[in-house]
């Protein structure tokens, strides 16, 4: 009798201790393993019924539930798990890898893994492998490519993890999260070719209470993009290369737009980036603005443009030539920048005649050239400066 009495004191011990080793999950909760609904782990059959099976059993369930992805490679088409549920703590759990098709017309443009509506979704672990090569490679051709498929979106939904995902090729961007509130991304790897086009490997827009913490991305665009309508974003401990750095914008690509406020960016590397903290806007009229924006303890090694401001964006030159932005960029915080720039300009500020850059606070920034110190260019950009500063003070 004291024995039985000491296994399920013992028993219960584990279960509220250790809920995350997946006793708690098959007592207390619903699981529903893929392997259940027919998908198989060879990565060439067909799993996207399967998935979809999963995600209604534990949508519809009035519980807790986890949706279980075994090792192993399941190839899944488009997939979209759509809300409302009749619960808010549904996880996925993935020990496995999610593949798309290797040919890129399959999943046509838009998402290829998609959650909306959702409220109380984290996904734990994983891999989604994009294999977007194919894409690249006919984009880089010219041919008139489709634009590709997002790997994993987020919209219209709130209370949302991403922890421990792996993000491999994507075609298009690698993760983005639209229109939600309270997400949080925390140990996320994003990996695809330095000269692969459009992935960003993070991309936030119309969101607010978003958070990117202990994060590595390597990618063919920008390692993290912030989009109009963004506020109370914060980003922190994130190594960026090879990639486009982290930006704010493009902004004032339409005349009626939301603005971007409250980001704070701090704790990051940029290792042989394009840019490193950047802020771009198009050359046209907008109502949108970017303003209490804080960039603190970044390390540059060899990024050709550590610190940016350009409001004469216009990758196309279509549109914009002779306007002016209409951006109006204000409260941005440069604090404790160091390393090396890849071009003489280190610090360059390229605001709109217009609508002139305000309160710029540049407070010990030291960034060198070649061994010796790199210079700084401003246009229209208003502010002061603290503390050690190099190159010298243009504001």
């Amino acid at each position: 009798m004291e024995q039985t009495t000491s296994c399920v004191l013992f028993l219960a011990f584990v279960l509220l201790v250790f809920p995350s080793y997946g006793i708690a999950d098959s007592l207390t909760y619903g699981t529903y393993n893929v392997l259940n609904y027919g998908a198989k782990p060879d990565g060439n059959s067909d799993s996207t019924q399967a998935m979809v099976a999963a995600w209604t059993l534990a949508c519809g369930s009035t519980k807790a539930a986890t949706i279980y992805v075994p090792p192993g490679r399941f190839l899944l088409r488009n997939v979209v798990f759509r809300g409302q549920c009749k619960n808010n703590a549904i996880v996925f759990r993935i020990d496995g890898t999610l593949v798309a098709p290797s040919d890129y017309k399959v999943l046509g443009t838009g998402n290829w893994l998609l959650f909306e509506h959702v409220n109380g979704v984290s996904v734990y672990g994983g891999i989604l492998d994009g294999q977007g090569t194919g894409l690249w490679a006919c984009k880089r051709s010219g041919k008139g490519c489709p634009s590709g498929a997002t790997s994993l979106g987020f919209s219209n939904s709130k209370n949302i993890v991403i922890r421990g995902l792996t993000s491999l090729n994507s075609q298009l961007y690698h993760i983005v999260i639209n229109g939600c509130k309270n997400v949080k991304v925390d140990g996320v790897g994003v990996s695809a070719s330095g000269n692969s086009p459009n992935t960003d490997g993070i991309h936030v827009q119309s969101s607010s209470d978003v958070t990117v913490l202990n994060s590595r991305i390597g990618t063919g665009d920008d390692c993290v993009s912030v989009g109009p309508g963004t506020n109370n974003l914060w980003i922190e401990n994130v190594a960026c290369g090879p990639g486009h750095g982290i930006s704010i914008g493009s902004l004032g690509k339409y005349a009626e737009e939301a603005g971007v406020q409250n980001v704070t960016v701090k704790t990051v590397t940029f290792t042989g980036t394009q840019n490193g903290v950047r802020i771009k806007s198009w050359g046209r009229p907008s109502s949108g603005f970017a303003r209490n924006i804080l960039f603190q303890h970044a390390i540059m090694i060899d990024v050709e443009n550590p610190v940016i401001i350009d409001q004469h964006y216009c990758p196309d030159e279509k549109n914009c030539p002779g306007q002016v932005s209409g951006v109006k960029i204000s409260d941005v915080t440069y604090r404790d920048i160091h390393g090396t720039s890849a071009t003489e300009v280190a610090v360059k500020f390229d605001c709109s005649p217009r609508y002139p850059c305000t309160d710029i606070k540049l407070e010990d920034v030291k960034l060198t050239y070649r061994n010796q110190p790199a210079e700084a260019s401003c246009s229209n950009a208003d502010g002061t400066t603290s503390g050690f500063i190099q190159p010298s003070n243009c504001l």
